[in-house]
Parts: structure tokens; sequence; C-alpha cells
């Protein structure tokens, strides 16, 4: 008990944004100190000892791997699909963060999607204390990112945030440190690159990997066409008619076309939160807007689609990657409104 209680002393405070794609973590004092993929890589040697690559490092290997190495996704849909690995990559990560002092216990606040069950959120706190954590706290993504947005959260107005990672987009409508709407769904920024992956087998024979499919997501998708826009990329994979590697020529328009399906759902998704809201918070929203976060948001002219579909105020706050946990770092320093949100 006494050596749990000096390590928690001698720990900086963390807040983890436990990502499908990325892992972010926040250190109190010293900003964000990590920002790696929620990829690990393990080959293992024989039943005592295994050779492990976490992040950056482990997602180069993704398709070049020999047989006696398996490289894991520890997340699925925004929760644990895989405790063991989880709690690997998260220690991994703290330690880092702590300059790889091993005699450290911190408090730690981690965000999950507003649609997780009991299970999977004590699957998270279980993987985070597993991992080295000596207090943890879990909170919601959408508040999370509304903190990190700048957006008043404690005050008597909605504010309607929209953050899309790499397994979930969640929707939610925010007043006096509470959700008042939420809904996530599975529908993100992986799903938009396995529509394109699909998109230039289908049409093109074409076999490329999601890092390749996320690259021509970012370079030349558009969730909306304007009329002088209609950029090119040359693309490599493997052909799938005779096994050779091929390079073709992708734009704009295809890509637009092979996306137009999850990018309707995403903005179907923010048309039912309004719909489903009381009068009063919707007409707030009229005047405060929509604040997009996540990857997702990095989606050219997304804001531009959301806006003409239903005519208020978008807004893409500045690094919209980081948003969640800058605002879960936020909460590190205010620990009285951090147990009022765990309790609302």
């Amino acid at each position: 008990m006494f050596f749990n209680f000096l390590a928690s002393k001698l720990s900086k405070d963390l807040a983890i944004d436990l990502g499908t794609a990325n892992t972010l973590v926040y250190c109190k004092g010293s900003g964000i100190v990590v920002d790696e993929p929620s990829v690990v890589a393990i080959r293992k040697r024989d039943k005592r000892s295994s050779e492990v690559w976490v992040g950056a490092d482990a997602k180069k290997m993704i398709g070049r791997v020999p047989e006696s190495i398996e490289v894991y996704k520890p997340l699925k849909d925004g929760v644990i699909s895989n405790f063991e690995i989880a709690s690997l990559m998260l220690k991994f990560f703290i330690n880092k963060a702590h300059k790889r002092k091993a005699f450290v216990r911190p408090r730690v606040i981690i965000s999950v999607p507003s649609g997780v069950t009991p299970v999977e959120r004590r699957a998270v706190r279980d993987a985070t204390l597993n991992a080295g954590a000596g207090e943890v706290f879990i909170v919601e993504e959408a508040m999370a990112a509304a903190m990190g947005a700048g957006l008043p959260v404690t005050e008597p107005m909605s504010n309607m945030i929209v953050d899309i990672g790499g397994g979930t987009t969640e929707v939610a409508i925010i007043s006096l440190t509470g959700v008042v709407y939420s809904n996530s769904i599975k529908v993100a920024g992986d799903k938009l690159d396995i529509d394109i992956l699909n998109f230039v087998r289908k049409n093109y024979s074409l076999a490329i990997g999601p890092s390749t499919a996320e690259q021509i997501k970012f370079l030349v998708g558009r969730a909306y066409l304007e009329d002088d826009e209609d950029d090119e990329i040359d693309v490599k994979g493997r052909d799938l008619m005779d096994g050779i590697p091929k390079t073709i020529t992708i734009n704009s328009s295809e890509i637009t076309l092979a996306i137009m399906d999850s990018v309707n759902t995403i903005v179907d998704n923010i048309k039912s939160a309004l719909e489903q809201c009381p009068p009063e918070l919707a007409a707030d929203i009229i005047d405060t807007g929509i604040v997009l976060t996540g990857g997702g948001a990095l989606l050219k002219n997304l804001d531009l689609r959301v806006r003409q579909e239903i005519g208020v105020p978008v807004v893409v706050p500045d690094n919209p990657l980081t948003t969640v946990v800058r605002g879960a770092g936020m909460m590190l320093d205010d620990i009285a409104l951090l147990r009022e949100i765990c309790n609302n």
C-alpha cells in the first residue's frame, strides 16, 4: 500500500486518447508526449522471451512481415478487442511518457466512445490498471473533444461535437458538463479506407494495402467535390490478374464516389442528432455551430458538406487529431470538474 502511494507521488498524471488508429498521451506539465499508431508486432523466440515493437515501428511492418512475426491492432471500433496486447501497448506508452521509469503509478484519464458497454468500459479500466496506472478515470470521447476544442461545456447552452476517429464517429450534444445526446456509429476513418481499397480492387483489379488507401484518402479524397477540384495521384499495388506490380492514376472524382455512402452515413447521423435533441438546444446550435474533430475532420470539404446539408456554421479546430487528448489533459488540472463529468 505504501509503495503504491509513493509511486503515485513520483508519477505525473496522464491523459490518454486510446484510439483504434492512434494512441496519444498527454503528460501533465509537459503536453502531448506520445502520438503513435495503435499497433503492436511480436516475434516469439521461445516460451519465455519475445521481441516486441510498438507504435510507428510496428505499423511499418504491416503487410511486410515473415511468418515468425505477428502484427496486432488491439482495438476495433474504438474498444479493446485483444486485452493482453492492449495492456502491453498501454504499458509501453505509459513508460515512454515517464521516460521509461519503471516505478510509476500515475493517475490516468482515458477516453472511450459513448456507445461502449459496461463490460467494454471495465476492459479499458482493467487494461489501464494492468499497464501500471494507480487510478483510472474514464470519460467519453465527445466530452473530452468538446473541452479540447474550447467549447463552454459548463454553461447552460448546447454545444455539438462530431468526433470522427479511426473506428467510430461520435456525435454528441453537451450542456452543463453533461452529455444530453450521444450516438456512436462504426463508420469512420477506417471504413473510408476500406471503401477506397475495395473501389481500387473492383475498378482497377489492383490490390493495395490500408496504408496506401489512407494516403489516397487524405491526398485526393473529398467529402464534396467542387467544380475546380479534381486532383490525381499515382497508386502502386499488385495486379490481381497477373500478380505483378502495377501503377495506376486515380482522381478525386473517383475517390469521392468511392467514399460517398460512408460520408452520407456520417452526415445523416449528425442530422439525426439534431432531430432528436430538445428544441431549445437545437436553437443554440444555430448560433454555436457544429465542431468537427478527430482525424476524419481532415477529410477535405467535409465541413463544407455538413454546412451545405444542415445549414449551420461548421468549425474545424486547429490540429483536430489532438483535440480529445488535449481536452482530457485539461481535466487533469481540474479534478473537481473531472469528478463532476464522470458522475453525470
